[in-house]
């Protein structure tokens, strides 16, 4: 489980490969729902890549 504002490493993802090997930031405030099918958004990757959405499976937080 995540919580907002956690630091992630995206090590894979299916929204945006671009985003893949690097970190950002989760947004949700509560678990996600159907409306993003389960997946967790990311936002804080760069400036070239928007927020994507990712499922837990694809992240790993760091410290």
């Amino acid at each position: 489980m995540f919580h907002a504002g956690d630091k992630v490493l995206i090590v894979s993802c299916d929204d945006d490969p671009r985003a893949v090997g690097k970190t950002g930031r989760i947004v949700d405030e509560v678990p996600p729902g159907p409306l993003t099918q389960g997946r967790w958004t990311v936002n804080g990757i760069s400036i070239w890549i928007a927020p994507v959405l990712c499922r837990a499976s694809e992240l790993r937080v760091i410290n």
